[in-house]
């Protein structure tokens, strides 16, 4: 990785904390639809809302609090009180409100490479929501680029390669999903650090995966970064 030029961060569970405060909603919402759903089949059932939904909500906090008042009235019909729905969106209220939580290393790790490589933030999801995640970051200023996607596909990547004027030999992507931030990068020639975090919503698991070792890497955690791109 001697060649890597421009080295790409995602942002959610990679840089800071969001899938615990996702996956608390989501228990929220199981409880509140017991009285006509248990909380396997409410799971179940916002999950293929979700997925349902993506096309036209995207991804984010906002997509899911459509998709969980969409799924309260299919499992309730007429029957849910407004109280309930009340409830529901001041679940996915606090999605956009959660104070920002740095995960350990990460501004130490951006201090440390800054000088030696141009930093870009790449993160999917909702405009307005990541912009307030990135400012109250406080990790603003270590991004020479910042480019919010609706979602992370090889074509994304390609474009955004494009427009940062870098061969994809010279790119490097780090972040917890290798679905959406290393296997397309893979693909188009590029590198990849995968970083696992403790939870990771189930949409972005992959199965079966098998990098090249060549051009990919898995680190514990983020400290290990500079070390690697060393070598």
């Amino acid at each position: 990785m001697k060649d890597i030029q421009v080295v790409g961060f995602d942002a959610d569970d990679t840089l800071w904390v969001t899938e615990p405060h996702f996956q608390a909603a989501g228990r929220e919402f199981g409880g509140l639809m017991a009285p006509w759903a248990s909380a396997e089949k409410a799971a179940e059932e916002l999950y293929a809302t979700e997925m349902a939904n993506l096309g036209t909500y995207g991804y984010g906090a906002k997509s899911v609090m459509l998709s969980m008042l969409e799924t309260a009235l299919r499992l309730g019909g007429d029957k849910v009180p407004a109280a309930t729905l009340r409830k529901v969106l001041e679940s996915g209220r606090r999605l956009l409100d959660y104070p920002m939580e740095l995960l350990p290393g990460v501004e130490g790790v951006l201090k440390e490479l800054r000088g030696r490589y141009r930093l870009v933030l790449i993160t999917k999801g909702d405009l307005l929501d990541q912009e307030r995640k990135l400012r109250g970051s406080g990790l603003k200023a270590y991004f020479h680029h910042v480019q919010i996607l609706s979602d992370k596909r090889e074509s994304d990547y390609r474009d955004l390669l494009a427009t940062l004027g870098v061969e994809p030999r010279r790119f490097l992507m780090v972040g917890n999903s290798l679905k959406s931030d290393i296997l397309p990068v893979l693909a188009l020639g590029g590198c990849g650090v995968h970083i696992p975090y403790e939870v990771t919503w189930r949409h972005e698991h992959v199965e079966g995966a098998s990098p090249d070792p060549a051009r990919f890497r898995q680190l514990k955690d983020i400290s290990g970064l500079p070390g690697l791109l060393a070598r």
